[in-house]
């Protein structure tokens, strides 16, 4: 016994003459996930799980006020955390505790927990908050949009600042509970699925509530308030479609866009058989007040349309443009807005597609007659669709000349190892994220051919390509002279004009 004593006294003393290694302190997560273009966007630290955004408007002040309930993962060592945010902030609870909150730049909200929070631990953030969106600047502009009836919450690549607390970036997706009580008779439209119809909270005041069960980007979720002429319907794959139609429309406009988003289930179908099966859960569309938008958006489960979409009659092209982008920038999301030509891109090749499926102009004419459209010293192929810059993200050439880098891929690998590309894509990065690198990796092992050089010259050289004479184009008339216009380009271009000029 004796002995065994003597032994631990000495063990002891040669512990406590060794250092043992300091644990490293907890530290703030950045503000920004690291994008390229926007670093200040999103924020690092912690991965969202769920938003349940809880709110109260009034459309004849714009005033909101609401309670958002994050439940999310911290994935270091936090002491303190951002989120993006620019109404005016009452309380902030962490894991049920009081925590301060403080203002950094024109869009953080920095938290900080009464105690540190450790990689891994589960994370339930409670905000209450209030405001008047329109009157709320930050990226040098305002998102929100107020109407004469409501307000609209849609924008990219920024729109959740203005209506609920968010880490406000592609990469960090979550599923989302949203609920907002309104006056009686007017309308609330947002994601998803409806868990339960509008219901009365309290004298003239009733409540819609959304569900959105699949992940997504916070810059598409969104919100419709005002009055609105609702349809419902059921797709023939079985889902709920809703589509919604301003009460302010012109006749002439309400006409032509019902004539158009009314075929949302049939688009949807034709893609699917196409791109891969759809994705949500749900189906629909939502055509904006006049004045209010100039832009289409792509908001996941039921895009936003300006009326001015439809103010020549109807036009499918942008409809058809908005729902691929369920599978090209909602399902799989762009990991940084570098490789926004991955949405747009594709969204725009799809209306090539329907064109020729519609006996409106094949997609080998619709390349041809864009590509003869600009002439070499056009600015038009100064602009690098795989790396646009951020001033730039919405350029014309992502659109038009991503379109034209999907086609040059199609007859360089033929026409089922490109379908089967684009089927693998959706598929593989369903409900995640994709980048430029993994696109031509997977086009590559597809294939089985070295497409370095295509994308090199299509994507990142400026200056207008050499076409180059492939099999499938052999039989089209020759270039030089000059191609006839498609009958489906004028209603293209027409969306892609409003298109690219969010």
């Amino acid at each position: 016994m004796r002995r065994a004593l003597v032994a631990l006294i000495a063990t002891a003393a040669t512990l406590a003459g060794t250092a043992l290694p300091a644990l490293a302190a907890p530290a703030p997560g950045a503000a920004g996930l690291g994008d390229e273009y926007f670093p200040d966007y999103g924020n690092s630290g912690y991965d969202v799980s769920h938003y349940d955004i809880r709110l109260r408007y009034h459309p004849d002040t714009d005033t909101l006020t609401g309670t958002t309930t994050i439940l999310a993962t911290a994935t270091q060592d936090l002491s303190s955390f951002d989120l993006d945010f620019v109404l005016d902030v009452t309380s902030v609870r962490v894991n049920n505790r009081v925590a301060t909150a403080t203002r950094a730049g024109d869009h953080e909200l920095v938290v900080t927990p009464p105690r540190a929070l450790a990689a891994g631990q589960p994370m339930t953030v409670v905000v209450q908050y209030s405001g008047v969106p329109s009157s709320k600047r930050a990226a040098g502009f305002t998102a929100w949009t107020r109407t004469p009836d409501g307000g609209l919450a849609v924008g990219e690549p920024e729109m959740a600042w203005w209506w609920f607390p968010a880490n406000d970036h592609p990469a960090d997706k979550a599923t989302f509970d949203v609920s907002v009580a309104v006056p009686d008779g007017t309308e609330v439209i947002s994601n998803g699925v409806q868990p339960r119809p509008p219901s009365p909270e309290i004298t003239g005041w009733t409540r819609w509530n959304w569900r959105s069960v699949k992940p997504m980007a916070t810059y598409l979720a969104f919100l419709a308030i005002g009055q609105y002429d609702l349809r419902t319907d059921t797709a023939p794959n079985g889902q709920p479609v809703l589509t919604a139609y301003s009460q302010l429309l012109a006749p002439d406009y309400a006409d032509a866009a019902r004539a158009s988003v009314e075929r949302t289930a049939e688009v949807i179908d034709w893609e699917s058989g196409v791109f891969g099966p759809y994705p949500f859960e749900a189906q629909g569309g939502v055509v904006a007040p006049p004045g209010s938008i100039s832009f289409a958006l792509e908001n996941q489960t039921r895009p936003v349309y300006s009326s001015k979409f439809f103010r020549s009659g109807s036009n499918m092209y942008v409809v058809v443009h908005e729902l691929a982008h369920q599978w090209f920038g909602d399902s799989v999301s762009v990991a940084q807005w570098k490789h926004i030509w991955l949405n747009e891109g594709f969204a725009s090749y799809a209306e090539w597609l329907w064109s020729q499926a519609q006996g409106e102009g094949t997609a080998q004419e619709i390349f041809d007659y864009t590509y003869a459209q600009y002439p070499a010293d056009s600015p038009f192929w100064s602009v690098e669709p795989g790396d646009p810059g951020a001033a730039d993200v919405f350029d014309g050439a992502v659109y038009d000349r991503g379109a034209m880098t999907l086609h040059q891929l199609r007859l360089a690998v033929g026409d089922d190892a490109f379908f089967d590309i684009v089927r693998t894509w959706t598929t593989t990065h369903r409900y995640g994220n994709g980048t430029t690198d993994e696109f031509v990796a997977l086009a590559e092992r597809i294939s089985g051919k070295q497409l370095d050089a295509l994308f090199q010259t299509w994507l990142f050289t400026p200056g207008k390509p050499d076409v180059a004479t492939a099999p499938a184009a052999a039989a089209a008339p020759a270039r030089a002279a000059a191609p006839h216009q498609p009958r489906s380009w004028a209603r293209i271009q027409q969306a892609h004009a409003l298109l690219a000029g969010h």
